[in-house]
């Protein structure tokens, strides 16, 4: 008997791994182009009524313009920027943006500071208490601060009546220059502080809370706390505020205009501020090509303000480094 020999089968080839299918040309395109085409229309909304109406103005403070005639222009290089400096009430108007900034701004953030430390505790009602700080904010600057001229009104105001309890007389908070601009600076606290509040706030909570539990440990009272540990971990958020605050003292507009309905900022022009004072120049005396460079003013004293915020931000945190 014999024994034949069976042959093996031959092992099967593994299959080669198959590719998936280049995507055609359009997508491959399309997925480089696709994020440029999504941040275009910010691009192009920024072009149209940010880039291009701030070279334009540039291009406008350079000639003489006027409103009942704009297509007659009358080459003057920095002559509207040498008029202003030779201008009294320019400097009034600046003199007036700094004086009513300062007053407004310091006071709000240290309100909006001290707002932000107490909601910052588990108190009873504190979303309420949250939301609530918001409706100064939403209000209309219009309806806000022809509220306030009619509190600070000279005869039936409610803040003379107040006063008057105390034995103060009467205050014409519309003539006088501290008077007015303090005025006005109560409008501009009362719709920010609360935005700001928020904002502390939002930058507490973000503290983490092993800094106040060793701290704590450590013996330190609530005040020490607050000095040495919220404080500290604020100091990004309190820069912002007062870039954010600068700027919008710089461009203080509608409050003052309002206050009286008197685009010279009072009799004397003693509320005046630069944005008052370029509508003035550019819609009430019809001279674009100046209120063109008064606003290039403005922004240059913007760009320059922010810069010194930052320099001095930058030098504390070094120091605070090289400790």
């Amino acid at each position: 008997m014999t024994l034949t020999a069976t042959a093996k089968p031959e092992p099967k080839p593994e299959p080669k791994p198959v590719s998936p299918p280049r995507p055609p040309a359009v997508r491959r395109a399309w997925r480089k182009l696709s994020p440029y085409a999504y941040i275009a229309p910010f691009f192009t909304l920024f072009t149209a009524f940010g880039l291009f109406p701030l070279i334009y103005t540039a291009f406008v403070s350079l000639y003489r313009v006027e409103l009942q005639t704009p297509g007659d222009m009358e080459w003057r290089g920095l002559g509207n920027y040498t008029a202003l400096l030779g201008d009294e009430f320019f400097w009034t108007a600046l003199r007036n943006t700094f004086t009513i900034g300062v007053l407004s701004t310091v006071p709000q953030l240290v309100m909006a500071l001290g707002l932000a430390h107490l909601l910052n505790y588990r108190l009873r009602g504190r979303t309420f208490l949250r939301t609530a700080m918001l409706l100064p904010y939403a209000t209309s600057v219009a309806a806000a601060t022809l509220v306030f001229a009619q509190l600070f009104g000279r005869d039936f105001g409610l803040i003379n009546y107040v006063l008057s309890l105390v034995g103060i007389d009467p205050i014409d908070w519309q003539t006088g220059t501290v008077a007015s601009q303090i005025a006005v600076s109560t409008i501009v606290i009362w719709r920010w502080t609360g935005y700001n509040a928020l904002i502390y706030l939002a930058g507490m909570q973000s503290i983490p809370s092993e800094l106040y539990e060793a701290a704590e440990v450590d013996g330190a009272s609530r005040w020490r706390q607050f000095f040495h540990v919220t404080l500290p971990g604020l100091r990004p958020t309190i820069l912002f505020t007062v870039v954010v605050s600068t700027i919008g003292a710089t461009q203080l507009f509608g409050e003052p205009l309002l206050f009286e309905g008197s685009i010279s900022g009072g009799i004397s022009h003693q509320y005046q501020t630069l944005g008052l004072y370029m509508y003035e120049q550019g819609w009430g005396f019809f001279h674009l090509g100046r209120a063109a460079a008064i606003a290039w003013v403005m922004f240059l004293l913007i760009v320059v303000l922010v810069g010194v915020n930052a320099l001095i931000a930058r030098r504390r945190a070094r120091k605070e480094a090289g400790r």
